[in-house]
Formats: C-alpha cells, structure tokens, sequence
C-alpha cells in the first residue's frame, strides 16, 4: 500500500511509540477494504508496538479503530487516511501510543476538564485542506479524554451515509447525533463551543494585558509579518487574530511564493506562526475585533474593542485583518449555504461525485474550480459576468478542452433555488437580452473574489467605497499612529508575497512612528494606565 519512502518515515516516527497500541479493522471484500488491510499490514511491520486484527463487527466498512490493548478504542478511521488525512493518521498512532502532543498544558488540562460523554463524527474528504485541523483535533481530544470518542469518515466512500444525513460541506462535524459544526477548527475553537465559560476567562485576562508598542490585527502573512518585524525591534509587540492564518488557511496550491515552488495554504500557515513565536510576540488567536477607538490626541493611546468584551490597548497599530470570500447576495444563497453552496472547491468537490455543478465567476479562482470540479463531476456550468472570461489564456485553453463544461458569459446570477433541504437550481439573466433562465443541478461554487473585513473599521479611518483601508506608500491610513497592510488595504494586487512586504513595511513605519514621538508623550501614556 504505501512506497518505500513512506514506509521508512513511518519507521522513523513510530519509534516514538511509548506502549503498545491495537489497530482492529471491520472490512469486506470490496477494493477499499483490501487497501486498508494493506495499509494496516504496512502500520504494524513497521513497528512491533503495534498489533493487527480483522476481526472487527462495526457497520462501516471499510474502517478501523485505534486503541490500547484492552480498553475500548475512542479513535475510528472510516475510510482510508490518505492524502491530506496521512498525517492524521500518525499523530493518532503517535498519541495513541503515549507520544505526547504539541499542545498547550492549559489546553489538556481543559479537554480533561471536560464533564459529559462526546461522540463525535467528522465527515472529511481526502482533498480537503481544512479538514485535518479538526480530525486531528478530535483524535486528540479523544486521547486525553476517555469520555470522548472520535469517528472520521470519508464522505466520498460513504455516500450513501452522507445524503441521508444531507451533508454537504466538509469538514462536517456531528456530536452526539447532532450537527455540531463545519468548517476548519483548532482544539481551541472546538473547546470554546463547549466550554462556554471559557470565553469570559479569556476576556478578564486580555482586560489585563499592558498597552502595546505595537498592536497588529489580523494573522494572516501581513499581520504575521508585521509582528515579526515588531518584536525584532525590541518593542512590546501583541498581535490579535480571530484566525491565525485567514484566507491562507484556505488555500490549496501555492506556486507563486517566490523560492518555493510549491506549497499548500495550511503548510505555509504553520511555517508562519513557527516564525512569529520565535519571537517575544503576545499571540492572541480566537480574538475578533469590533471596534477601533482612535486617540483622544496624536502619540495617544489607541484601543481595540474585541467582540469577547475585553479591550486591548497600544501606542500604534498594524491593522491586517485581511479578506474573506465574496458571496452573490441573491435570495436562496444563505438558505442554502453548505447545502449545496460552497466556496472550496477542493474540499467540498468529492461530495458532488457525478452531479451536476455550477462555477459563478471567471476570473483564475473560476476557471481553476471548473477544471478541478470537471474531473469529479458529471457537467460543470461555469457563469461569468462579463463578455468574456478573465482567467489566464493558459487556464482557459485548458477548460475548453473538457467536454462537460459550458461556459455562459454576460450572465448575472439572481436566485438559487432549492427544495428546502439542498440545492436544485439556479437562475441566472442573460445581461444582453435581459431574458432569465434557469439551471438544474446539485451545487453551486462561488468564486467571485474577495471582499475586505473591515465593516468594524467603519467610521474611525477612511476607507473606499469598497470598503478597502486607505494606506499610502508607507501603509499609513488616515489616523496617526495607524497602519495597515494586506488584502483589507488600497495596495493593489491581492498575492501572499504582496500582503508580507505590505505587513513589513506598515511594522516600519509604526516604529519609525514611535521613535519620532516625543518623550513626554509615552510617559504620559503610561501615566494614563497606570491610573
């Protein structure tokens, strides 16, 4: 099943095993269930800590359990963890066997805290980037605590099991029968849902923290730049995300970071935050901003108001608070997300194996999604505004060359319809006769741009009518000691490597800003803490 190399890594790491572990697998006679009998054979000659048998009785099959030698098994895979979901795989090995996670003390000591019996299921596909955050997650969870148990389940081989329960977005995660989430989440996301008072103690402590040299908003490249360029200044630097990571996060291929060929999104995100903790930077994830209170006067001490109610202060910001996907705003689009509207389609594709899907936009992200979405799919209708589409000609000659894609251009999407529990359609107006028509299918895939997350900044700094943050060529926006980078801001050209020179450069000028401020004036800034 696996090569030699993978073999001989997965040597390597299950060296780390600390005591013995059991894989017990329930299979059939399909292909699947001769992969994952393979697969197991590869795990357990890989190490004598680790047992086989196939004797197995659960429902799904192919799947199997992770465990320790005669108690019950709290970790299930449902389907092969290849793919994005191999690492998955060995962590749950690893702690399974005792290898100690890379987590925060205070983050176990809150999963075992955890009072009530959890069984959580995640629907994953092999192609989804986010959806390893949270498997692992709940495996890990699933380790510390022996009231929690964990099933991931690969809804492309369970489909069946998948429209029963109209799961139509992956990550999917149920707990205790119930939909309990979607999307990419941390430990520390998952834990918030469940742990409600944490919020509060989370908000107390921020209320505490001292004012900041330099407060950066955002963790995605341009705030994570930022704060490095901060903390390699010696000044107190603190940086607030409600996503380490944002848009990259969600991002699949990267080919354009220059010196790296190529990369994926998570991978890039977690090289990030490595860097950004080398350094005495104050990270403060899970943290949405709402509200920017200026200065009373220049040099002044700014504050950011987060929605957890705590209030962050510093002499200057960094403001990256980055960008999220556009939606259409025509009715049925809400009523119908994660039923049949989605915005990844390297995540969400293998869900719609043979059905029939739209792309909405024709820009690169559009016609990437169709070429990708051509290949799961039965027919993809690719709908542009323009006249024309706006992608690559290389991209373009590709999608041409499919045989199940139909592309319509001058067309305004004006209404999804479904049937109250998924999508069936959509209707879209032709621009140049003005005549509607309408599209039978099953999903519909958005990919019409960005849009900048700045509604909160609305009020105290100028922004476009685009809602884009005004900076000029030193990231400086319209208010003294304020500074912006990234995708949220008028520099043109929304690219990783752009977004980091842009974060840099805002942290320069906030410096540059500080040292500038006359004496008195941080003195009486400390003052007014103090008091």
């Amino acid at each position: 099943m696996l090569d030699q190399g993978l073999k001989a890594q997965l040597k390597s790491y299950l060296e780390n095993l600390r005591h013995p572990i059991a894989l017990v697998a329930s299979l059939d006679a399909s292909p699947k269930s001769a992969e994952m009998k393979a697969l197991l054979e590869d795990i357990a000659e890989a190490s004598d800590k680790v047992a086989i048998a196939f004797d197995g009785d659960d429902a799904r099959k192919p799947s199997f359990t992770i465990g320790v030698p005669g108690e019950p098994a709290r970790i299930s895979f449902a389907g092969l963890p290849m793919g994005h979901e191999f690492t998955s795989l060995v962590l749950a090995l690893l702690q399974a066997g005792g290898h100690p996670p890379r987590v925060e003390a205070d983050v176990i000591e809150q999963i075992k805290a955890l009072d009530g019996d959890f069984v959580f299921e995640t629907y994953f596909s092999l192609s989804c980037q986010n959806c390893p955050d949270v498997v692992q997650a709940l495996n890990l969870m699933s380790v510390v605590n022996p009231r929690i148990r964990h099933t991931a389940i690969d809804g492309a081989l369970f489909q069946a099991e998948v429209e029963a329960r109209k799961v139509m977005a992956v990550p999917t995660v149920i707990l205790n029968g119930e939909t309990f989430d979607q999307g990419r989440m941390s430990v520390e996301q998952i834990l918030a849902k469940l742990d409600t008072g944490k919020a509060a103690r989370d908000a107390e402590k921020l209320k505490a923290k001292p004012v900041f040299d330099v407060l950066v908003v955002g963790g995605g490249p341009a705030g994570a730049a930022a704060a490095i360029y901060a903390a390699r200044k010696g000044i107190k630097t603190g940086l607030a995300a409600e996503r380490f990571g944002g848009q990259v996060l969600d991002t699949m291929a990267i080919e354009n970071f220059i010196s790296v060929p190529h990369t994926e999104g998570p991978k890039l995100v977690s090289g990030l935050e490595a860097h950004v903790r080398d350094y005495e930077v104050d990270v403060m994830n899970l943290q949405k901003a709402v509200k920017l209170v200026p200065a009373k006067a220049e040099g002044g001490v700014h504050e950011i108001e987060l929605e957890s109610g705590a209030t962050l202060k510093a002499r200057s910001l960094v403001l990256a608070p980055g960008a999220r996907w556009r939606q259409m705003g025509v009715p049925g689009e809400d009523e119908y997300r994660n039923k049949g509207v989605a915005y990844c389609p390297h995540c969400d594709g293998p869900l719609f194996k043979g059905k029939r899907v739209a792309v909405i936009g024709g820009g690169n992200s559009g016609v990437e999604a169709a070429i990708d979405l051509a290949g799961i799919v039965s027919h993809v209708t690719l709908i542009e505004f323009d006249a024309q589409l706006r992608a690559d000609a290389v991209l373009q000659r590709k999608l041409a060359s499919l045989p199940n894609v139909t592309v319509i251009t001058q067309a305004l999407t004006t209404e999804v319809l479904g049937d109250g529990n998924k999508v069936t359609g959509l209707v879209y107006r032709n621009r140049e006769t003005t005549t509607e028509h309408t599209v039978e299918l099953e999903g519909i895939f958005v990919q019409i741009g960005l849009v900048p997350n700045t509604e909160w900044l609305a009020g105290a700094l100028a922004l476009t009518p685009r809602g884009e943050i005004e900076v000029d060529a030193h990231g400086r926006t319209s208010l003294p000691g304020v500074f912006a980078g990234g995708d949220a801001t008028t520099t043109p050209f929304k690219q990783i490597v752009i977004a980091l020179g842009e974060g840099a450069k805002a942290s320069l000028s906030a410096f540059d800003y500080l040292i500038r401020l006359p004496a008195e004036t941080a003195e009486t800034a400390d003052a007014a803490q103090a008091a």
